[in-house]
């Protein structure tokens, strides 16, 4: 049997021959899943310094290079480039010793497309070069409604996704409540419109005096015109902008625009909290969990967020404020210049005003962690409670840390699909949650379509604990889907009653897995079953056991409910714009876009539809014909 030390005498020989370029390096586990990605200026010197001696390395180390059986490297030309290369990595393939930010891929942006006629603001998830005015990243959703949800009562743009004539017949209510100037029946031009958005990417720039002094000369303009009506509007809007200009703190740093990052320690997370401040004023604030930090230095920490948050921001401001030294500073700087295309430092300020900001900000960052630690020491003891109560009740052979629950949905057994859910330590773990289409099952047969779910899912198990790996449906196995399949789970809960627990016993009974418990909960009286147990257990209603189970028993069935409303609008509905040849897919957004309908694509005119982005003459003309 190979021992640790084995492996890393065999590591070390094999390390001679790396190179002593610049790149980044990844080590890889038994299963080849990637464990770490880093970077290094000399890749043979940083990976030789993980093969020492195990009483020289730090704790989180020693535990990496246990598990660690084989490296891969990739040669860059520069420091930089393996730097965004590092960051790439990490974020696809999310390693288990790195420091990270939660689920930084999926970070919100409010987007003002400059592209379109009467620009609307989204939220997107994604930021392209096309011209759009982006804005974030925000920590969550709810972050970036909250701005919009502002502006939307500050500045009158538009709500609607329809296509602007300035023909419509009526405005909608927003025009009413004096919460958009409606370009839509002609009452405001482009030009109109067009400074209003302006208004709106000034105030998110933090340029809050300039949008006070803008609406203030066009108040004045309308009076002078004595166009009463008018200035009154302009007059309440000043007002509102005024109240939330007095509200932002204004700081000791003249017209500066810097951003002030600093962070705390949990015991294997980090709470970072960054401030906002755009000309001398503190515009807003967000914070962000940092995971896999045992055992990093608070400089480490901010390192790794500042090259993950400033990959994907939108915007980078000219001076940065840090608590603590960060690695590679010269290489991030020279980076993050040549994104902003403008100089970029960063300052770790020793005292006056920027130092009082600084601590400010670290203050802000331990209260969060302190307030994150008593929401999670509270709901830890109320899910032990739970789990052990559960194994207490249905026998289990472990205390069920890791929950599935499997549900399946369909409308009269069409466009079948089923769920799987995942709890771990009583909360859920959406990266792990899977759904499924149900391939081999016609008509509405659920024992069936519960079968055919829990082979492929336990095949899977299988496979992964085998070595192998298969793909599944269209395109190969991820990553993702690896690590979600390959744990074995310490209960397995279906949603039904005796009948589909029956499905799932079999289907263990033919795969010979003896080592997963399996329960089953009845929707109507709450009832659960369990295997060679004829009657059910009754969970007292109080029981906190009885409420995880149905909450994981609530999210399988929400998350099956979406994935088969999905699939039932993608098959049941079809656009006259799917019939005209040469309108695909793309083609098919970008005029929905463009148009806000269908219908706007009617009443344009061809050449308004030859226009369009991707579009010609004859074919605005072969699209006319068709719709």
């Amino acid at each position: 049997m190979t021992t640790v030390a084995d492996t890393r005498k065999t590591l070390s020989e094999r390390l001679r021959s790396v190179p002593t370029s610049y790149g980044v390096y990844m080590w890889r586990d038994a299963d080849a899943k990637i464990l770490y990605v880093g970077k290094a200026r000399s890749l043979r010197s940083r990976m030789r310094s993980y093969v020492a001696k195990p009483a020289s390395l730090a704790p989180k180390t020693r535990e990496l290079m246990a598990r660690t059986i084989d490296f891969e490297y990739i040669i860059t030309e520069s420091e930089q480039e393996a730097l965004l290369l590092e960051n790439s990595l990490i974020k696809r393939h999310q390693p288990r010793f790195n420091v990270r930010l939660r689920d930084d891929k999926t970070y919100p942006y409010i987007k003002i497309d400059l592209t379109e006629e009467f620009p609307q603001i989204y939220i997107t998830r994604k930021t392209t070069n096309d011209g759009a005015r982006y804005f974030g990243p925000f920590a969550s959703a709810g972050s970036v409604r909250k701005t919009l949800t502002l502006l939307k009562r500050l500045f009158p743009y538009r709500s609607c996704t329809k296509a602007i004539t300035g023909n419509d017949d009526r405005p909608c209510l927003d025009y009413h409540i004096k919460r958009c100037i409606g370009p839509c029946i002609g009452v405001a031009s482009k030009q109109d419109y067009a400074e209003v958005i302006d208004q709106v990417i000034l105030f998110l720039e933090g340029r809050t005096a300039d949008v006070v002094r803008n609406i203030n000369g066009q108040m004045f303009e309308a009076s002078d015109e004595l166009n009463f009506e008018r200035a009154a509007i302009l007059r309440d809007q000043l007002k509102a902008v005024e109240r939330v200009y007095e509200g932002q703190k204004v700081l000791s740093m003249g017209g500066e625009s810097l951003d002030v990052i600093a962070s705390s320690h949990g015991p294997d997370e980090a709470w970072v909290e960054i401030f906002f401040v755009r000309q001398g004023k503190l515009i807003g604030r967000d914070n962000f969990m940092m995971s896999n930090t045992r055992d990093i230095s608070s400089g480490q920490i901010i390192t790794d967020f500042v090259k993950q948050f400033y990959d994907s921001a939108a915007h980078v401001p000219r001076t940065i404020l840090l608590g603590e030294q960060i690695e590679d500073v010269e290489v991030i700087e020279s980076w993050l210049t040549q994104k902003r295309r403008s100089k970029v430092e960063f300052f770790i300020p020793q005292r006056g005003e920027k130092r009082k900001l600084v601590e400010m900000v670290r203050e802000n960052a331990a209260h969060g962690l302190e307030r994150m630690k008593a929401k999670w020491a509270a709901d830890t003891e109320m899910m032990n409670d739970a789990m052990s109560e559960l194994e207490e009740q249905l026998s289990l052979p472990r205390l069920p840390v890791r929950m599935e629950c499997y549900d399946i949905s369909h409308i009269q057994g069409t466009n079948t699909v089923a769920s799987m859910a995942v709890f771990e330590n009583g909360k859920p773990k959406s990266a792990h949650y899977r759904r499924f289409k149900i391939k081999t099952v016609e008509g509405n047969d659920d024992f069936a379509s519960m079968r055919e779910v829990l082979t492929r899912r336990f095949k899977r198990l299988k496979k992964v604990q085998n070595g192998a790996s298969e793909s599944e449906g269209n395109g190969d196995t991820s990553e993702k889907d690896e690590e979600s399949f390959g744990e074995v789970p310490d209960l397995v809960l279906i949603d039904g009653g005796k009948g589909q627990l029956s499905s799932a016993i079999q289907v263990f009974l033919e795969l010979g897995i003896k080592d997963v418990p399996l329960a089953s909960l009845a929707k109507r009286e709450e009832e659960i079953y369990v295997p060679e147990d004829p009657d059910p257990i009754v969970l007292p209603r109080s029981s906190s056991a009885l409420f995880l189970v149905q909450r994981i028993r609530d999210e399988a069935h929400r998350f099956a409910i979406t994935f088969h409303r999905q699939r039932r609008q993608k098959s049941s509905i079809q656009s006259a714009l799917d019939l005209v040849p040469g309108i695909g897919p793309k083609r098919k957004r970008m005029l929905i876009r463009k148009f806000g309908s269908l219908k706007g694509v009617r009443e344009a005119s061809i050449d308004d539809v030859a226009a369009a982005p991707g579009m010609t003459r004859k074919l605005a003309e072969k699209l006319k014909e068709y719709v």
